[in-house]
């Protein structure tokens, strides 16, 4: 007799192991199955709440927003909201669902036969809405309602949406239908007014990196914060996208994912790097900037990556000149070094950075070598620093005076201050800002606007010129007395007796008094070109050129710069 193979040396058969549990994503495993799950949703989820809890039920809800922040988990969450009966099987809608009765269990696995999702994108056509319609007329088999769940509803055809639009205004008291889109500017307007509108915002980067935190700690996974804030970071807002480099990040670092790794998964470059760099290029040192970039590239730091955080840093500079730094993912170092750099570069140099490093991306979309047009748009960056200042080479042309090549004393202030500037980092600090050169008295109140005005302070100037009136000027005391006009800012008006004391070295007495009969330079200025408009007008020359050209008219009369005859435009 003939043994079979299961018993053979080892007596019984052997039970046949159990398959393991198929693994499922981390975006999926944790997908909120109750509004408390959600997110970054607060005011919609409260006033979901309140709609439910009121009986308030629109016959339509749209859910707009990017990828992943939402849409159709909370779409299957009003489904499980209308549709729970509780777990003694007694409850109405509800915003908490139990989670544990019948339709809550089949409703969060997809196989509810009163719960329809439908993939717009591959039922676009007018025969599938019609399927839809014909079956919206049938009462739900075992739910309370039966809901319709249509994503990515923008994918629809322009006949598809005419013909839902009459089931979706009065469609029967047991159906309701969720849409979602992530493009809702293509939807026609007739729909958008059928529906209930909620728009999923992106959720904060620290929300998400508390959020992807404590999915670490359900893992057993030790994640660093640093990592976790550049995972964050990356998903732009988008729940299910964090989740997805979260996923990879543990499966690239097994129980313990550090921020090297997740920069070098991510191809990403250390931002004390990036700061390093872009310190070397304010000191306009070539060889030290070109030897941090090929570091940066022998570490696998895209170009285009490196581009974006030097923008990114740009406009924290920037945010920081207008507002101390309060992003509660800059650690204590980097604030400080924004506070700094803040301080030392005016309003037209970030300008200037932006537009260059701006230019720069698209060369490295463009290039054939992303990497050389990287390491050129840098070298564009440094070469920069030795321009003149555009404001300075204005004026030296207006007062006639030699425009000077590239040199220290006619570059741009702002960058010429960090010529010895090394790259920020702890136990380096950067040295103190020189001191601003004196500035000459203004000979006239005019002229002291136009000071505030090449100062970059454009709010003051703009105050002194249309809101204050001149009461008395006097640069030999110093003296500024100014009457306050309605919109007189107070914070603004009382800069600029320090501001004056800065530049002039001189200490000013500038008083604000209540009243003044003097126009403001603005009104001076309208009466002037009124006069001027008046006088050309009764000019016999240019009332015969009106009156001989059919449809023309005065324009404006602009006046000679050297003081001759104005000249005026016509059409």
């Amino acid at each position: 007799m003939t043994e079979s193979p299961d018993s053979s040396l080892f007596g019984d058969a052997l039970p046949a192991a159990a398959p393991a549990p198929a693994y499922r994503v981390l975006a999926r495993k944790y997908r909120p199955g109750n509004f408390a799950g959600l997110i970054g949703q607060e005011a919609m989820v409260q006033t979901l709440g309140n709609a439910i809890a009121r009986g308030r039920l629109a016959q339509a809800w749209l859910m707009t927003g990017v990828r992943g922040v939402g849409k159709t988990s909370t779409a299957r969450i009003i489904a499980r909201a209308l549709n729970c009966i509780g777990a003694d099987g007694t409850g109405g809608p509800t915003i908490d669902p139990c989670g544990i009765c019948t339709h809550c269990t089949q409703i969060a696995s997809g196989s509810h036969m009163d719960v329809i999702e439908i993939d717009a994108a591959s039922n676009t056509g007018v025969d599938n809405v019609r399927e839809l319609i014909e079956a919206v007329r049938y009462a739900p088999g075992s739910a309370r309602f039966k809901i319709y769940i249509i994503d990515e509803v923008h994918m629809m055809s322009k006949a598809a949406f005419n013909a839902l639009l009459k089931t979706l205004e009065e469609p029967p008291p047991h159906v309701k239908f969720i849409f979602a889109t992530t493009e809702v500017e293509k939807l026609p307007v007739t729909v958008l007014s059928r529906c209930q509108r909620f728009d999923l915002k992106r959720v904060p980067a620290t929300v998400l990196a508390a959020h992807f935190q404590s999915i670490a700690l359900a893992e057993n996974v030790a994640v660093e914060p640093d990592a976790l804030t550049m995972i964050a970071r990356a998903a732009e807002g988008s729940v299910r996208d964090g989740l997805s480099l979260l996923d990879q990040a543990i499966a690239h670092g097994g129980d313990h994912v550090s921020a090297d790794a997740v920069r070098a998964m991510l191809g990403l470059a250390d931002r004390g790097a990036v700061r390093a760099l872009f310190g070397h290029c304010l000191a306009g040192d070539a060889a030290a900037m070109l030897s941090a970039l090929e570091a940066q590239y022998a570490q696998g730091t895209d170009p285009e990556a490196l581009l974006r955080d030097l923008l990114g840093l740009v406009h924290g500079i920037t945010r920081t000149r207008l507002a101390p730094a309060d992003d509660a993912t800059l650690s204590a170092e980097e604030r400080e070094t924004l506070n700094d750099w803040a301080q030392r570069l005016d309003f037209p140099a970030l300008h200037r950075l932006w537009q260059l490093l701006l230019k720069g991306l698209a060369d490295v979309h463009i290039a054939p070598d992303p990497g050389q047009a990287c390491e050129m748009a840098l070298l564009r960056l440094i070469h920069a620093s030795d321009l003149p200042d555009p404001a300075e080479l204005l004026r030296s042309l207006r007062n006639g005076e030699t425009v000077p090549g590239p040199a220290p004393q006619a570059a741009s202030r702002a960058l010429e201050a960090t010529r010895a500037m090394a790259a920020p980092s702890p136990a380096a600090p950067l040295p103190a800002a020189p001191l601003p050169a004196t500035t000459a008295l203004p000979a006239d109140f005019q002229a002291l606007v136009a000071l505030f005005q090449d100062k970059t302070q454009p709010l003051i100037a703009h105050m002194l010129a249309e809101t204050l009136r001149l009461i008395e000027y006097s640069p030999a005391v110093p003296l500024l007395v100014l009457g306050a006009g309605p919109g007189a800012p107070p914070a603004e008006a009382a800069r600029i007796a320090p501001l004056l004391r800065e530049w002039s070295g001189a200490d000013w007495q500038v008083r604000i008094e209540t009243g003044g009969d003097a126009p403001t330079l603005r009104e001076a200025e309208l009466t002037a070109a009124a006069a001027r408009h008046a006088s050309a007008a009764a000019d016999p020359v240019v009332a015969a050129l009106v009156e001989g050209f059919s449809g023309a008219e005065l324009l404006d009369v602009v006046p000679d710069p050297e003081n001759r005859s104005p000249h005026a435009q016509s059409r």
